[in-house]
């Protein structure tokens, strides 16, 4: 996975949208619809390819998850991305399925990588606990939790929470994979139609990190536990069968951040690099 378009390719920056309800997530599989296959596969129709372009992106997404601010590069021949760029965008609004949207294409500065050039991943988890359920227009998006929550406990229970630390126990373990994260911003807000906003933010994120964030704080606002039991959980480094995985669709991806353009090679070489706490054994593994 380089930095740099190879000779005679120019690599294009996507940020795009899509509707996670009926995708079995981001990456391309066989027999399933993916986020990741739709917009190959669009890509090929509309710049009349016989080859596939792949694409890369910030945060693969699970199934049923959504992204409002997803971000994706894919490398393209130079003579036709001269012959496409200007007619692209539309080209793919006008190829693509409706749970899907490309904003914005353009040539992305030397250097950028969509995932390894990101600094952090911003996250939206949505929940009501209103007696009633889920507004029926927003029930593709919201959690119904049949218990009043308190806010302030989960904020509290939140801030223990943040930092530098390895999140192996509300992870789901992977092969050859670091588990530590830096998680930047946690914190929970009550709208005024009554949805309960998680906003999470880290450097990146490892599989299932926010859903079972997000499980064991909402244990923690219906008083099930004590605003020290998530950092407690934290603490211990090994998966608690207390620790509740939500369901996918109150999960939104809202927003890849990325450093400067000069700050960018850098920011991917460091990516790469073993990551271990202080005082522990170097992990190997990027994000």
């Amino acid at each position: 996975m380089s930095d740099e378009a190879a000779p005679g390719f120019v690599r294009v920056r996507l940020d795009l949208a899509y509707d996670g309800q009926e995708f079995s997530g981001w990456a391309k599989q066989r027999e399933r619809r993916t986020v990741q296959g739709e917009l190959e596969g669009a890509l090929r129709t509309v710049t009349r390819s016989s080859e596939t372009f792949e694409l890369t992106v910030a945060g693969r997404t699970d199934s049923g998850v959504h992204a409002r601010g997803q971000v994706a590069h894919v490398d393209l021949p130079e003579e036709l991305w001269a012959e496409h760029r200007d007619k692209l965008l539309r080209r793919l609004a006008g190829r693509l399925p409706h749970d899907v949207r490309v904003w914005k294409v353009a040539e992305a500065p030397p250097g950028f990588n969509a995932r390894f050039s990101a600094i952090w991943r911003r996250y939206a988890y949505r929940v009501t606990d209103h007696p009633g359920g889920v507004d029926p227009l927003l029930r593709g998006h919201v959690l119904w939790h049949d218990w009043p929550l308190d806010v302030a406990a989960m904020n509290a229970a939140s801030e223990r929470l943040l930092g530098e630390h390895d999140f192996a126990a509300y992870c789901k373990k992977r092969d050859g994979a670091t588990t530590i994260r830096t998680l930047q911003r946690l914190e929970w807000a009550r709208g005024a139609d009554g949805v309960i906003t998680a906003t999470v933010r880290a450097d990146a994120f490892c599989h299932n990190m926010v859903r079972s964030l997000v499980g064991a704080l909402l244990f923690v606002g219906d008083g099930h536990r004590p605003p020290d039991w998530p950092a407690k959980v934290l603490a211990a480094g090994v998966r608690d069968s207390a620790v509740h995985v939500v369901r996918p669709h109150g999960l939104t991806l809202e927003e890849v951040g990325y450093p400067a353009d000069g700050q960018l090679a850098a920011r991917n070489r460091e990516s790469r690099n073993k990551r271990s706490l202080p005082g522990a054994t170097a992990i190997s593994g990027c994000c």
